[in-house]
C-alpha cells in the first residue's frame, strides 16, 4: 500500500464541491420526528424552562405548529400529553376524548402528508409519575399490558399514523399488536422504544411531560447504562412480538448502541436526541460556548452516521430551516 508522499488524504478536503461529492452521510428533513407537548386549554403557548423553544403547548396553537411543521417538508411529529386530570390508573390515557386523542384529531383535520405518531405509557397520567400501575411500590408489568393497550387503541381511534410505546414494559408490544390487529388497525405500525436506558439526559423532559416520579426510579424496567448485549436481547422480543421500528433512547451516549442495532436487525432503527441532549447544547450556545447551529447538525449527522434511520429530535425546525439554506 502507498504511503505519503504519494497517499496524501487531504486531497479530497481542498475543495468544498469535492468535499461534498465525497460525504459518506447526509441529512434529510425526512430523517426528523418532532417531538410536541399537548396540554389543555386554548392559547397556551408555554415556553418550557429547561428547553428554551421548546413549549407546552394547548390543541389550538399545537394544530397551528403542526401546519408549520408540515410546510417546513418535516414528516411527523410525536405527541406527548399533559392530562387536565392524574390518577393512579392514568386513565386519561387511555380516554377517547383525553388531550392526545383530541389533540390526533385536530391535527389530523388541519394537515394533508404530516403523519401523527403517539407516544404509549402512562407516567404522563398517573398521580405518582410512574409508568405501570403500582403494588405499594413495585411497578407491575401484566397488570400494566392491558391499559397500555387500551391506550394505544384508543389513539388508532382517534387516527393516529403510528404508535410508540414507551414504556419498557415486557410484553407490551404483543399485547398492543394484537389489540390493534383485532380491532382492523393491521395497517398502524408500532415504533417501539426497544431500548431505552434509565438515563440521567431524561430531566428536561420530566419538566416538560409533567412526569418525574413521585418516589424511586425508572431502573426496574429501563436499561442499565452499562449494556449493550441486552439491548440486542430487547430489540429482538420487541421485533418477535410485531415491532415495525426499534428505537434507541438516549441518541448521542449510546451511539455505539444503534450501530450495534443497525448492524443485527433488518429493521428501520430510530433514535431519540433526547431533551438533556438538546438542553445542553442550548445552555453551552447561550454562554458563548460553541456554535449551536454548528454543533446541531454534527450531532444530529452522528446519530444517522451510527445507523439511525430516523431521528427524534427537538431541534426539527431548526435543522429543517438549516437545510434548505443550504440548498
Amino acid at each position: 500500500m502507498s504511503e505519503f508522499p504519494i497517499k496524501r488524504l487531504r486531497r479530497l478536503r481542498y475543495n468544498a464541491t469535492v468535499r461534498d461529492m465525497v460525504r459518506e452521510t447526509s441529512l434529510s428533513k425526512d430523517d426528523f420526528i418532532y417531538p410536541l407537548f399537548a396540554v389543555p386549554g386554548e392559547n397556551i403557548r408555554k415556553e418550557i424552562k429547561s428547553m428554551p423553544g421548546v413549549f407546552q403547548m394547548s390543541i389550538d396553537v399545537l394544530v397551528k405548529e403542526c401546519v408549520e411543521v408540515e410546510a417546513l417538508g418535516i414528516p411527523a411529529v410525536i405527541l406527548f400529553g399533559i392530562p387536565s386530570h392524574k390518577d393512579e390508573k392514568g386513565s386519561e390515557a387511555y380516554d377517547d376524548n383525553g388531550i392526545i386523542q383530541k389533540a390526533v384529531r385536530a391535527i389530523k383535520k388541519a394537515t394533508k402528508r404530516l403523519l401523527v405518531i403517539t407516544d404509549v405509557c402512562l407516567c404522563e397520567y398517573t398521580s405518582h409519575g410512574h409508568c405501570g400501575l403500582l403494588h405499594g411500590e413495585e411497578i407491575l408489568n401484566d397488570e400494566t399490558l392491558e391499559l397500555l393497550a387500551a391506550e394505544a387503541l384508543s389513539h388508532a381511534k382517534a387516527g393516529a399514523d403510528i404508535i410508540a410505546p414507551s414504556d419498557m414494559m415486557d410484553g407490551r408490544i404483543a399485547a398492543i399488536r394484537k389489540i390493534l390487529d383485532d380491532n382492523g388497525f393491521y395497517k398502524i405500525p408500532v415504533l417501539s422504544y426497544a431500548v431505552k436506558y434509565a438515563s440521567g439526559f431524561y430531566g428536561p423532559f420530566r419538566d416538560a411531560a409533567e412526569s418525574a416520579p413521585a418516589f424511586g426510579d425508572r431502573k426496574s424496567h429501563q436499561m442499565d447504562p452499562a449494556n449493550s448485549d441486552e439491548a440486542l436481547r430487547e430489540a429482538q422480543s420487541d421485533i418477535d412480538e410485531g415491532a415495525d421500528i426499534i428505537m434507541v433512547k438516549p441518541g448521542m451516549p449510546y451511539l455505539d448502541v444503534i450501530r450495534r442495532l443497525k448492524d443485527n436487525f433488518n429493521l428501520p432503527i430510530a433514535a431519540y436526541q433526547v431533551s438533556g441532549e438538546y438542553a445542553m447544547i442550548k445552555a453551552a450556545a447561550g454562554n458563548g460556548w460553541l456554535d449551536e447551529e454548528r454543533v446541531m447538525i454534527e450531532s444530529l449527522t452522528a446519530i444517522k452516521r451510527a445507523g439511525a434511520d430516523m431521528i427524534l429530535t427537538y431541534f426539527a425546525k431548526d435543522a429543517a430551516n438549516y437545510l434548505d439554506r443550504q440548498k
